[in-house]
């Protein structure tokens, strides 16, 4: 079944307003932040897709080859008939390993906040498997949104949440949301989730300092996007990418650094900089196995099954709904 037309697709794309509101208020805070989510236009998307093909980038291709060794393991797991709902779904890559190998999916329901690629990339899976059907919803994730209608044949929902995406909510925020999504499956459903381990700092830092300075262009698009967006001339060139990995709470800090003092004009509010300012853009969680087990069963799950790869570097579990 195709994924139908655009206009017949469930939409809570957020509105220019709310993203202007929301980087207002961020602006206004100390520190100044900026929600990751908002990385994700279209040409954050293209940013996003090229990083994934980094050597240092090593995230990406280790889940791939951890679902791709696995998948008939990981497909039994999940059970036959499931209705598979994944957050941030993007390009669809890890996703069409698993339908490759499960049986009998009762629908893929794709979540993602950028629209245009999401239809797009939805379009392309329903032609590559005219079989299944495929409910995109253009949605915040991190929020509330409603699921379309259940096709009748289905065992369980099965949420599918890879990239390690979890670690760029603080621990608190991940125990909400992992909450919310066992409430989402109900008693039994499942949740495949890759998570990215702790490991020696210095190969942490260059997957996010990668020497072509693409997620420094990923980085400042944020700034382009509101220029973009809103007719602004914030002058991207006084702002520079910095990343680190801070030991003590166990994630990369993703931040832009104000490079003068400067004053700034969005939409009528004028905002001051200090030489040295840092906009928090993204924090990214790593785990130990035993953490993120520890943190899922505080969120209302159990963890059933598990795999990683030969250096640990990454791993993907199966969790159920108690």
């Amino acid at each position: 079944m195709n994924a139908g037309n655009e206009s017949d697709q469930r939409d809570a794309e957020p509105y220019q307003d709310g993203f202007r509101d929301e980087v207002l208020r961020g602006l206004a805070q100390r520190p100044k932040r900026i929600a990751p989510r908002f990385f994700y236009d279209e040409v954050g998307c293209q940013l996003f897709e090229e990083i994934c093909q980094l050597e240092e980038y090593y995230l990406t291709r280790t889940e791939i080859d951890i679902l791709r060794e696995n998948a008939t393991a990981i497909c039994r797991a999940l059970g036959p008939e499931c209705l598979l709902v994944e957050f941030g779904s993007g390009s669809n890559v890890k996703t069409r390993i698993l339908l490759d190998h499960l049986f009998a999916p009762a629908a893929y329901v794709p979540v993602d906040i950028a629209r245009t690629s999401l239809l797009r990339c939805s379009a392309r899976l329903s032609d590559d498997y005219p079989d299944l059907c495929v409910l995109p919803v253009c949605a915040d994730f991190t929020t509330d949104f409603a699921l379309p209608e259940i096709p009748p044949l289905l065992q369980r929902i099965v949420a599918f949440f890879p990239g390690s995406t979890i670690g760029n909510l603080e621990p608190a925020e991940a125990e909400d949301f992992l909450r919310r999504i066992a409430v989402l499956c109900g008693p039994g459903g499942g949740l495949l989730i890759g998570i990215d381990l702790k490991k020696d700092p210095n190969r942490l830092e260059r997957a996010y300092n990668d020497a072509r300075g693409v997620t420094a262009k990923f980085n400042l698009n944020l700034l382009d996007r509101i220029n973009r967006s809103f007719g602004t001339d914030i002058p991207c060139e006084n702002f520079r990418h910095y990343a680190f990995y801070n030991e003590e709470l166990g994630r990369i800090e993703m931040h832009l650094v104000s490079m003068a003092e400067q004053i700034v004009q969005l939409n009528g509010a004028r905002i001051a900089f200090a030489e040295g300012e840092q906009i928090t853009t993204e924090y990214s969680y790593k785990y130990t196995v035993r953490e993120f087990a520890d943190l899922a069963t505080r969120s209302g799950w159990s963890v059933r099954e598990l795999w990683t790869d030969p250096e640990q570097l990454f791993c993907v579990l199966h969790l159920v709904a108690r």
